[in-house]
């Protein structure tokens, strides 16, 4: 059974080996053992179920709380030929029957259904009657009431698996989990402890970086800016904040979008799809966004403010490279932050677990104050013991220079005390800096000898500079609504002449990732093959795979099946058109050195080229909807085979693919704008004219032009 694990491995996902912890985790599950898997974000936990799935006779039963990353799963199954469908809220009553009609005779493999559809008696009575042989708990860290995102309809899982006629296999699945959360999901669906497969939580792709002292605005826009062609995420705490970064960053020109529980289902919904679909890079968002979101190439995510705890974080923060390249996660951190997460947390009226957050908040106020790696210390807070090093991380990787700045911290704090410790730090700079603020001369502050002492410097400049004393805790803040500046006892230390202030060069904004033109090229084409299709770009190709394109130049299709994440049905589907662009490329630039020792994999090889295949029923009359249900392919795939057939010179009915009505317009379209890209073509076109048809009259062109040759 294992073999054939292996192989589909390879002709469903494209990959030649399985990820650390995925060959043990299968082996157990399709030996009917119960099993969970705790792996890192990105770390290819679908697979651990979805490959048994195609294996093991039946339906398997993925439980998930991601409602809004459901279609995005089954759309991705779907293009790796994995019949694959959901159930949640999103669905009619007669699409929800229809969908289970289709289950009971045997349509799908793979079932998605939310916790809280369990809480229906009819439903449960429905789900019995289906052959489940596997029950797959993802995010199963939502079992336990440790756990930071606790779901009480997760705890009627145990009594679901209870009812069916014969007890299915459980797989469960989640990414953070400490080992305290690991013994609940263990003990609550009777999972051996033995059969708990921890991976370990390091990302090696992932570099953390911590940014104390720094104006965070400017640092925000300077690295958005930096690296505006990439997908990247900014989490604030609060909605208010959300919308003033977002505001912010739309004048700066950059595309962005915002997400939070003050937006409307709608609102929200469209604003996730263009950030799917890379209509906008950028998305800035509270931590109500992100648990669906299986957009695999956001390359950095920024906490502009203090996450409440380290599950959120790591949580959040792995959102970053989940296709395996590298990615930049950076913590802009303010010790203001803590009163603001403190403030939020006190609103509870659970005393237990208000004590609990409490405790949790302080953990991560120790990483932002760590100077040790940051990356250990995350994986030493999930139970691993002594891990080493990183070597990549702001602490790890500091190389900056340090200036003595204690003549200037001394200013700051003897003028802290002078004003009463009453103020924030806006009106503290107005003093050092010899403002004439009206609010300055009511309170005879500029009498104070120390008014104006830091007035070479501008008051933004002096804000900055508390920020950095109060990040090194020579300055601490107060609790309540309106949190004020007092001087802490290193600080007192500090007036008193026995420690040393020394300051870092600021951390310098770097671009995460150099995309050359070849890549440019490849992302633009699977942006323009996922508007056809109406599916998130990464569900084509991951960016990983576009590198590996880059690397092995492949100008063939069969040569296509050696780069990574590309198996037989994406073959099929995209090969021909990534081969052109490639091949034209190589065409292009006569000193590119394509690899030549490059193997063909026997086992995908084919007899007959499939398009022909699809030609031989066409000839047969079958229509295209037939020939797709017949070959259990998609629609796409099958119109993308008929055009090839055309381009090669046999037989095509054109008149019944381009409707005369609209031939005139669509010539005249790609007279004004050129053939070269379709989705400008479908954009001056009414919506009845499909991409098949845009295709279908540029193929017709090229074979007329041919023949006058």
């Amino acid at each position: 059974m294992f073999t054939q694990a292996k192989n589909y491995l390879q002709q469903y996902f494209g990959y030649e080996s399985f990820r650390t912890g995925q060959e043990e985790i299968i082996k157990r599950v399709l030996s009917g053992q119960n099993t969970a898997g705790i792996m890192p974000t990105g770390g290819g936990k679908s697979i651990c179920y979805q490959i048994p799935a195609l294996i093991l006779p039946g339906i398997t039963l993925v439980i998930s709380p991601l409602i809004s990353l459901m279609k995005d799963q089954v759309d991705a199954l779907w293009q790796v030929g994995i019949p694959a469908t959901f159930l949640n809220s999103t669905l009619s009553a007669q699409e929800v029957r229809q969908r289970l009609s289709d289950l009971q005779y045997g349509e799908y493999k793979i079932l998605y259904i939310a916790p809280e559809r369990m809480d229906s008696p009819q439903f449960m009575e429905q789900l019995q009657s289906l052959p489940v042989s596997l029950v797959a708990v993802d995010e199963a860290h939502c079992i336990s009431q440790w756990g930071h995102d606790f779901r009480p309809s997760y705890l009627r899982i145990h009594s679901l698996l209870e009812q069916f006629p014969k007890k299915p296999a459980v797989i469960a699945l989640t990414a953070t989990a400490t080992p305290q959360v690991r013994e609940d999901i263990c003990f609550l669906l009777d999972i051996p402890a033995e059969s708990a497969i921890v991976t370990g939580f390091e990302r090696t792709n992932l570099s953390f970086k911590m940014v104390k002292g720094q104006n965070r605005l400017e640092y925000l826009k300077q690295y958005v800016m930096r690296n505006k062609n990439e997908a990247g995420i900014i989490y604030a705490a609060t909605r208010k904040e959300v919308d003033h970064l977002y505001e912010y960053l739309q004048k700066q020109g950059i595309q962005t979008g915002r997400y939070h529980a003050g937006m409307s289902d709608h609102e929200r919904s469209a604003q996730q799809d263009l950030f799917l679909q890379d209509d906008i890079t950028v998305m800035v968002a509270t931590n109500a966004f992100g648990m669906g979101i299986d957009k695999s190439n956001v390359r950095y995510v920024i906490h502009y403010q203090l996450p409440k705890n380290m599950e959120s974080y790591y949580q959040e923060a792995g959102r970053a490279g989940r296709d395996g390249l590298d990615s930049e996660c950076i913590l802009l951190f303010t010790a203001q932050d803590i009163q603001v997460q403190r403030y939020l947390i006190e609103q509870s009226h659970h005393e237990a677990r208000k004590n609990q957050e409490l405790q949790k908040l302080n953990q991560m106020k120790d990483y932002c104050y760590t100077e040790g790696c940051l990356q250990a210390f995350i994986l030493q807070y999930f139970g691993e013991e002594h891990p080493t090093p990183c070597g990549r991380c702001s602490n790890c990787a500091d190389d900056r220079v340090s200036v003595d700045v204690t003549r200037e911290a001394q200013m700051v704090l003897s003028c802290m005390i002078r004003m009463g410790e009453r103020f924030g730090k806006t009106i503290i700079s107005q003093v050092l800096t010899g403002s004439s603020n009206k609010k300055v001369l009511d309170m005879r502050f500029h009498e104070l000898s120390t008014y104006g002492i830091l007035k070479q410097k501008s008051a933004k400049d002096v804000m900055d500079f508390i920020d950095f004393l109060t990040s090194e805790q020579y300055i601490g803040i107060t609790g309540g609504q309106y949190p004020v500046l007092y001087v802490a006892n290193k600080g007192k230390e500090v007036l008193l002449g026995k420690e040393h202030v020394m300051r870092k060069e600021q951390i310098e904004v770097i671009q995460v990732a150099a995309n050359d033109e070849l890549f440019e090229r490849l992302r633009e084409l699977r942006k323009e093959i996922a508007s056809e299709e109406n599916v998130p770009p990464f569900v084509i190709f991951s960016d990983q795979t576009l590198r590996d394109m880059c690397v092995k130049l492949p100008q063939t299709a069969e040569v296509l099946l050696n780069v990574k994440g590309v198996g037989l049905q994406k073959q099929q589907r995209y090969g021909e058109r990534f081969t052109s662009l490639i091949h034209a490329y190589v065409q292009e630039h006569p000193d590119l050195d394509p690899p030549t020792e490059i193997k063909v994999p026997k086992q995908k090889e084919r007899k007959e080229a499939s398009h022909l295949v699809t030609y031989e029923l066409y000839k047969q009359g079958y229509s295209l909807q037939e020939i797709a249900k017949e070959r259990d392919l998609s629609l796409i795939t099958i119109e993308n085979h008929i055009l090839q057939c055309g381009s090669e010179g046999l037989e095509v009915i054109w008149e019944k693919i381009i409707v005369p009505q609209y031939e005139a317009a669509i010539e005249e379209v790609i007279a004004q704008i050129g053939s070269e890209r379709l989705k400008p073509i479908k954009e001056q076109l009414s919506d009845e004219v499909s991409y098949f048809m845009i295709k279908a009259v540029i193929v017709r062109n090229e074979l007329r032009k041919k023949q006058y040759m």
